[in-house]
């Protein structure tokens, strides 16, 4: 299967819900975006190696990332693989001198790790397909460059109910609207409710 490269364009969390957070993804030459749903704890594993902060004693990740080098190891790439059930399912490709591995990763601790490693983060078509969102094209928006933190603000129980009685082109309407207010906690419960009408079909 063909891979595609993604990067890292957004972090967004809700201001309604403590620990709900997403990471949006870019396709790289490309209008398509990946939410995906991640802890608090990842958000901020994230966020401090984007923003190349240095705490004063190891996270977990940066703990990871000098055991590997430490053993010669080298993170070559992460794969977001499988999509079962809204869960993301990823790899990590590690290189040493005589070996490369495959190991089993959330999707969240592997992004973070890419991070730190400076390595590619590639997908498969089928994913983008079923879970990916896709941008409108507008010469007038400057591409983003870095990471942006974004808030939402809508009440997710009030908003998922709103969904249910909205039509699909209701649905696309509201689904451009909050993608331009960078609202992607909100975007994801919107594709979800398109993706499973279309499903039903």
């Amino acid at each position: 299967m063909k891979k595609i490269e993604l990067e890292i364009v957004a972090l967004s969390h809700s201001i309604t819900q403590t620990h709900s957070y997403a990471v949006v993804l870019g396709e790289v030459n490309g209008l398509r975006r990946l939410p995906i749903v991640i802890g608090g704890f990842e958000a901020q594993a994230i966020a401090v190696a984007l923003e190349k902060m240095h705490p004063s004693r190891p996270l977990t990740h940066d703990l990871m990332k000098n055991f590997m080098s430490a053993f010669t190891i080298d993170l070559q790439e992460i794969i977001i693989c499988d999509l079962q059930e809204g869960i993301f399912y990823s790899k990590l490709v590690c290189v040493s001198e005589h070996d490369t591995v495959e190991i089993d990763s959330r999707t969240s601790d592997a992004l973070a790790l890419a991070v730190r490693f400076g390595c590619p983060i590639y997908t498969y078509e089928h994913i983008l397909d079923s879970a990916g969102i896709l941008m409108e094209d507008s010469s007038s928006k400057k591409k983003k460059t870095g990471v942006t933190a974004t808030t939402s603000t809508s009440s997710e129980g009030g908003a998922r109910e709103d969904l249910k009685i909205m039509t699909i082109e209701e649905l696309g309407k509201l689904l451009n609207e909050v993608l331009e207010q960078e609202d992607y906690i909100r975007a994801i419960a919107i594709r979800d409710e398109i993706n499973s009408r279309r499903k039903a079909r």
